[in-house]
């Protein structure tokens, strides 16, 4: 198999897309009639529903039973209700608290002091889970525990009452802080190096502490310079700090919100496609959720149309509360569950990557680069996990996908990679429950979880190359039959082959060969499925 090069290179005559080497150019191996799906797709995705997706959402920090989940739901809802779909709300116990941050105020000094960090500067500052303060706020003493997450840091110090400065995570120096010696509140420094601190003062990564009723505290994640400005003032004297926290927790349910187009010979059958809701960011996951309304909107389209046969298999689509809502439909519909042929997590789908850093990504789902390292298959900044060998079963499911979006790539010069299965997202869950499922995201983003993940870093573009990839990949598997077998056993095939001279050329042992053939024997096996 030819190797390429890792650069897309734009020419003006023709677009050459060209791939790491351990993405064979697949796109040249796509059945036929998932080409038609593509086609009908590229032409059909509207960018425009994603980004107004994003822009509605971008600016609420939407946790699971707060007004900003069920907003952003419901101008989802409305979008597929008016396209003549026929949306519905899925609803279950709440496992968190439905927190909303009103005022999140951290002053240097007394009540009229500086303004060291807000809600309406720094947004998402403001632990989840902290509880209001009186009316008007309340002062501090100010405490530096170091790191703060052990014992040894508070060894000489009293915090009973006080707020604790800390350099480690918020929810360990809570513990130390709160729980254990009757601090009223903790502001941590910590933030991950690959969001650059150094270069952006400014930039937090946003927290939480548990929620305690008996406690009633609060805790910040302060900014790089404001951190620097607490210890430098520390340095001179004693430190007062003053709070000012209005939050509410809306006691009321989780709901995740369902849409389908329904399968004709095969109703019982599903292909999924997820987003999650919660969380404050523009492309975590207002993108991944504006990316699915598009893919849905027009996959409707189509369908209604006679673009594109209707399907006959299920399509399910999910804006759920991560992990949580893929967990309860697979808890709340078994049958169904069983049945579910594949599985698409829509997360982060939106970067503009020269802005953030975070390229696109394929997540496969479990195969033998998550077990062992490989030289063709780095993994993301998020890391390798544990992976039971037991999980790691063939499916045709990562190369169909790699083949769709290589197509792509091929149209646009798009940039694809993949990397071995991490987890962490709703893939996680259905890959649990013995279902393939892989995730599309970008990684590594400099402003993953922070206040400055907001809408001028998300490209329309993107969201619509993601768009079109998941749809055509859904479609053409809610419609594969036994003619499709043939075709896609010769994927499978190249797929294999080139894999196989990838792992010689990289000097793989015997071991990992016959995990790779033994793999591949099962991708091939699974593509009896779609009989």
């Amino acid at each position: 198999m030819m190797q390429q090069s890792v650069f897309i290179l734009l020419c003006s005559a023709a677009l050459v897309a060209q791939a790491p080497p351990h993405l064979p150019p697949l796109d040249r191996a796509l059945p036929p009639a998932a080409e038609g799906h593509y086609q009908a797709m590229a032409t059909r995705v509207d960018a425009e529903v994603a980004m107004a997706t994003v822009r509605m959402m971008a600016p609420l920090w939407r946790l699971a039973g707060n007004p900003a989940f069920e907003q952003s739901q419901q101008f989802m809802f409305d979008r597929l209700a008016g396209a003549g779909m026929t949306p519905r709300f899925e609803t279950f116990a709440n496992s968190g608290a439905g927190w909303e941050q009103r005022v999140g105020t951290l002053r240097l000094g007394g009540p009229t002091g500086e303004v060291l960090l807000s809600r309406e500067t720094h947004r998402v500052a403001l632990a989840i889970n902290s509880f209001s303060t009186p009316a008007g706020g309340a002062s501090f003493r100010l405490v530096d525990a170091g790191a703060g997450t052990n014992a040894a840091a508070y060894e000489g110090k009293d915090v009973k009452g006080a707020v604790v400065l800390a350099s480690g995570p918020i929810g360990g120096a809570w513990q130390q802080a709160v729980r254990t010696r009757g601090a009223a509140g903790v502001i941590s420094t910590e933030v991950a190096d690959y969001t650059r601190p150094g270069e952006t003062p400014d930039v937090l990564q946003w927290g939480n502490i548990p929620m305690d009723e008996s406690l009633k505290s609060f805790g910040f994640k302060a900014t790089p310079g404001a951190g620097r400005r607490l210890r430098d003032e520390l340095a001179k004297g004693p430190v007062t700090v003053h709070v000012e926290a209005d939050t509410v927790f809306h006691r009321g349910r989780n709901r995740t919100l369902a849409v389908e187009i329904p399968g004709r010979s095969k109703a019982g059958e599903r292909v999924m496609l997820v987003a999650h809701v919660q969380e404050p960011g523009a492309n975590d996951n207002a993108s991944g959720c504006g990316t699915l309304l598009a893919a849905a909107l027009a996959m409707h389209d189509a369908v209604r149309r006679g673009a594109v046969p209707a399907p006959e298999r299920t399509i399910t689509f999910l804006w759920v509360d991560e992990i949580r809502g893929s967990q309860q439909w697979i808890n709340d519909h078994p049958d169904e569950a069983r049945q579910v042929l594949a599985m698409l997590s829509l997360d982060m789908t939106g970067e503009d990557t020269a802005k953030t850093g975070g390229t696109f990504l394929i997540e496969k789902g479990p195969d033998p680069s998550a077990i062992w390292e490989r030289p063709s298959d780095p993994h993301s900044e998020w890391g390798a996990g544990t992976v039971d060998p037991a999980s790691v079963r063939g499916s045709f499911l990562n190369d169909l996908h790699l083949a769709v979006a290589l197509r792509r790539a091929r149209d646009t010069g798009w940039v694809v990679r993949t990397n071995p299965y991490e987890g962490g997202s709703d893939h996680t869950v259905f890959t649990n429950a013995g279902v393939p499922a892989l995730l599309n995201w970008h990684f590594t983003d400099r402003y993953y979880h922070t206040n400055l993940d907001t809408l001028e870093k998300t490209s329309p573009a993107e969201m619509q190359h993601v768009a079109i990839v998941v749809a055509t990949t859904a479609l053409y598997l809610s419609s594969a039959g036994a003619g499709e077998v043939q075709p896609m056993t010769r994927l499978m095939a190249a797929a294999r082959d080139a894999r196989l001279a990838t792992e010689i050329a990289n000097h793989a042992t015997p071991e990992i060969l016959e995990a790779w053939r033994k793999w591949y024997g099962e991708a091939i096996d699974s593509v009896g499925r779609l009989r």
